[in-house]
């Protein structure tokens, strides 16, 4: 039954958790009406304001009826780390608690249930010094080659990070450079302050693979119609954003910002958005499978409704 800590005096929250597309947000809303839930989003790019089409963000009416903290929080050009992710989730989920209510994580940013389940590593802070250093490198002989420096160092962090991800290359090379210790075992010596709640974490995944594949595609083309590359020229026209920002680097947005660059055909534009969010799905799968004590559902089976409901009945009611 989930993640359930032994000390049964913990208040209790609800993770569901799974792969982009899987319908978590349905889910989230479902539970929210029948259990007095308070949604808090666990999603990297739900966070900026802006970003609406291209992240499936659930609409104002359907925030109206079921709000959802932890959305639109910042601006695309403004930082939002794991850091603050945490603090707010952690202040949120305590809010709900003194009001009687069940705190309601959903999402599919996997790094930040990390962080908050099992708290952060004492990394060191950025050091501009040694950024500047490593995008001049980068700048020179391209973020690939840096990649390539990083998994000489820290081949464990490399294999997880994409060669297209210049910021979290930066950052683990910055750590071993400042450190002479890898990301991987930074989070081994010390995963900080644990959470002290009694969860229950459901993960939301169909078992066949395609329909996940079929869900994005139609996702991503159902963006589309609704007037996603619109929504990118407004992000491209603001003269803070560029294409190096964490916000504009979101899978989607990052493909959209180079097709409306001139570098793409409408064709490839839509084919690298799908793989793209393919890749995220995949990444994202790896990380669950990891997760202990969790609950699968598939939420193409006629029962799925049902039995997620009799999940969180049997784990508040106990």
């Amino acid at each position: 039954m989930g993640d359930v800590t032994e000390n049964s005096n913990l208040p209790k929250a609800v993770f569901l958790m799974g792969p982009t597309a899987a319908g978590k947000t349905d889910a989230a809303i479902l539970l929210h009406q029948e259990y007095q839930g308070d949604i808090i989003s666990v999603d990297s790019a739900l966070v900026y304001k802006g970003m609406d089409i291209g992240t499936a963000k659930p609409d104002a009416e359907t925030r109206k009826q079921a709000p959802h903290a932890l959305v639109d929080v910042c601006e695309t050009w403004e930082p939002y780390s794991a850091a603050n992710f945490c603090h707010d989730a952690i202040n949120l989920m305590q809010q709900s608690v003194d009001n009687q209510r069940i705190p309601l994580l959903a999402g599919g940013t996997m790094m930040y249930y990390n962080a908050l389940q099992n708290g952060l590593s004492q990394l060191p802070e950025a050091d501009p010094k040694t950024r500047e250093q490593i995008q001049s490198m980068a700048d020179n002989l391209g973020w690939e080659h840096v990649h390539e420096q990083l998994a000489a160092v820290d081949p464990e962090s490399a294999a997880r990070i994409h060669p297209n991800d210049p910021q979290r290359i930066n950052r683990a090379y910055e750590v071993y450079l400042l450190t002479g210790q890898t990301m991987s075992t930074w989070y081994e010596l010390d995963q900080g302050q644990k959470l002290k709640y009694n969860s229950l974490k459901i993960i939301i995944s169909p078992e066949d693979r395609s329909i996940l594949h079929e869900r994005i595609a139609m996702r991503f083309k159902l963006m589309l119609k609704q007037g996603f590359l619109d929504e990118m020229r407004t992000l491209m026209a603001h003269p803070r954003n560029h294409d190096e920002l964490p916000s504009m680097r979101s899978v989607g947005y990052r493909q959209a910002w180079e097709h409306l660059e001139g570098k793409t055909s409408k064709e490839d534009f839509i084919f690298k958005g799908i793989v793209a969010t393919r890749q995220l799905a995949k990444r994202q799968l790896t990380w669950l499978r990891k997760e202990e004590n969790a609950i699968w559902l598939d939420p193409m089976k006629p029962d799925y409704l049902s039995v997620l409901k009799q999940h969180v009945d049997e784990f508040l009611h106990n």
